[in-house]
């Protein structure tokens, strides 16, 4: 039987403090749960501003960074959650994100929200499979 085996970074492994009471990762035998990044600089805490392309690429850099603590990468992504608080963004998110994979694209679900922690116009959540 597989363990679980919870995992919480820091901005020294490039990944920003929680802003909530959670692990970054969990993970199930070969199968990693990714919490739910926001564009938030590790370095400083901040929101990065400027609207929703720079706010996708940070979120890319802070799953890169939680990703990197286990060898992994997006291509290994079985599954990907975004939330965006304006589907007004949806073809400029979905320009930046499709840069995101070298190979095949995973499954994704793409949901509309209200409003999101610290302001964000953008959050992303991953389901990965890892290296036997």
């Amino acid at each position: 039987m597989s363990e679980r085996s919870v995992h919480v970074f820091g901005p020294e492994h490039g990944v920003p403090p929680q802003v909530g009471p959670f692990a970054h990762a969990v993970r199930w035998g070969d199968t990693l749960y990714v919490t739910g990044q926001m564009p938030t600089d590790p370095a400083t805490g901040e929101l990065v501003e400027g609207g929703i392309v720079p706010q996708t690429a940070q979120v890319l850099r802070n799953l890169r960074a939680v990703l990197a603590r286990f060898d992994a990468t997006l291509d290994a992504a079985l599954m990907v959650r975004a939330y965006l608080t304006d589907f007004g963004d949806f073809e400029a998110f979905n320009a930046e994100y499709r840069t995101w994979f070298a190979g095949p694209l995973p499954s994704r679900t793409c949901v509309g929200v209200t409003g999101l922690a610290v302001g964000a116009s953008v959050e992303i959540d991953l389901v990965v499979g890892l290296p036997g």
